[in-house]
């Protein structure tokens, strides 16, 4: 016969968990399906990582490439001959010009002899920017637009001045423009320029802790374009370039 004690004993061993102290739930297995397709999306990142980085060394090794680089031309500047009210102004930007061709006119305060004064493009070209519009007081002198020449137009190419000693005069250039993408255009370096280029810093920079780093400056390079490809290079657009180095 058992005892009080031996019956509570049994009792507390067959009792079930009080509510709300349910035992934690077991995690499920992954299944075999997803371990292998998260085997597969890892060993792609890692041949795609594996990939760039290959290509980048490739790259780096042939080739001295900037996106700081944009198509460029000869300004042409139209001024104002004298000093006056604009008319018969209907110059826009893509408009093209002839030279001697009359792009409006300035109207004299108080002439009595030619009141009107023309204003002609001086040369064939196809205006990027104007700074003017009809009606407007002009003083002689003033820039009332800038147009360049389509068919002079080449690409200026501002390198880091740590790789500018493996450019050289004459060496091929391959590159892409915004404008036109999946299409490489051929050119050339026609001219290194012997100063850095208009953002040069005379001056080291200093960080929030104080302390004076150099500043990396860019020295312009002009690459001649040998093949337009029918393409409509327009000044100002963004380019990005790749100039072959020496025993490429």
């Amino acid at each position: 016969m058992s005892t009080p004690q031996e019956t509570t004993d049994a009792a507390e061993d067959t009792a079930t968990p009080a509510e709300g102290t349910a035992a934690p739930a077991k995690r499920r297995p992954l299944k075999r399906s997803t371990k292998i397709a998260l085997a597969v999306i890892i060993v792609l990142a890692l041949l795609a990582a594996i990939g760039f980085a290959v290509s980048y060394f490739l790259n780096a090794s042939r080739f001295v490439s900037t996106d700081n680089a944009q198509v460029d031309g000869t300004q042409i500047p139209i001024v104002a001959p004298a000093s006056g009210t604009l008319t018969g102004w209907e110059v826009t930007v893509g408009t093209v010009l002839h030279k001697d061709q009359v792009l409006g006119r300035v109207e004299l305060q108080g002439a009595y002899v030619q009141p009107q004064l023309p204003i002609r493009a001086p040369a064939d070209a196809t205006v990027a920017t104007t700074n003017t519009a009809e009606g407007a007081y002009l003083t002689a002198g003033s820039q009332l637009a800038i147009a360049y020449d389509p068919a002079d137009v080449y690409v200026t190419a501002r390198v880091d001045e740590t790789d500018i000693d493996e450019v050289q005069v004459g060496r091929p250039v391959d590159f892409t423009v915004d404008a036109y993408p999946g299409r490489t255009f051929r050119g050339y370096v026609d001219q290194i320029q012997g100063g850095a280029a208009a953002v040069f810093s005379p001056f080291p920079q200093s960080n929030s802790g104080g302390n004076f780093q150099k500043v990396t400056q860019v020295i312009p390079v002009r690459v001649g374009i040998t093949d337009m490809q029918g393409a409509d290079l327009i000044p100002g657009m963004n380019v990005t370039v790749d100039i072959h180095k020496p025993g490429e």
